[in-house]
């Protein structure tokens, strides 16, 4: 990835003040690490502490359970940890809960790919949930994935690959600015929006009711 990608992109992430590190892929790009040295708020899942240690990243809390976190750690970087032995949220969802409780309204997730396809499936859903509640996105080490409802137009440069995946497939969508694009149509299978391209530099998903819609974009 270029400068001027790597620009377009934090230029697309300003907004998101808290950054939340789950304990999927090692977010170690030079995009990622970029984010997580701009001295935005960190909040890291316990399971996470040593991958970002690892990356001389240090957060500024860790929430879990702290089944899975070496607490000499904790200590020898003077890092505060909030405990959340809940067993009816995974450490995502802790994290998330922890950042609404304290007024942390706009959040880039990362680390949440990778690894474990399941987990992955799960976090994405965790996305859409919580997108109801806070401005969210999601960076893994491949692409960026926002959540919309309504009307939103998305930041691009021509060739940008793009996919589209309502959750309810009654959902009629339009897109403009793509080069396959869709007028006031649902689809029978989420592959039906995927694969798609900006040709300059927006384009606009227009939904037809308030459900929410997930928009890909490769880095």
């Amino acid at each position: 990835m270029n400068q001027a990608h790597i620009a377009f992109w934090l230029k697309e992430f300003e907004r998101f003040t808290t950054a939340v590190v789950a304990n999927g892929e090692v977010p170690d790009s030079e995009l990622s690490l970029s984010i997580l040295n701009d001295k935005r708020r960190i909040v890291c899942c316990d399971g996470a502490l040593q991958k970002l240690l690892s990356i001389n990243i240090i957060p500024d809390v860790v929430v879990g359970d702290g089944d899975s976190m070496d607490r000499e750690e904790l200590s020898r970087h003077n890092i505060p940890y909030h405990a959340d032995r809940s067993e009816e949220y995974n450490d995502l969802q802790k994290a998330l809960k922890y950042c609404m409780a304290n007024g942390y309204d706009d959040v880039l997730l990362l680390g949440c790919g990778g690894l474990r396809e399941d987990h992955f499936i799960a976090n994405l859903s965790i996305l859409v949930m919580y997108s109801e509640k806070m401005r969210l996105a999601m960076l893994t080490e491949h692409g960026v994935f926002n959540v919309m409802r309504g009307t939103s137009m998305f930041r691009s440069v021509p060739g940008l690959q793009v996919s589209v995946f309502p959750r309810n497939l009654h959902t009629k969508l339009s897109f403009s600015g793509l080069k396959y694009p869709v007028n006031n149509r649902s689809f029978n299978w989420l592959w039906e929006g995927s694969l798609n391209e900006a040709v300059g530099d927006a384009f606009t998903v227009e939904a037809d009711d308030e459900e929410p819609v997930v928009v890909y974009r490769v880095l």
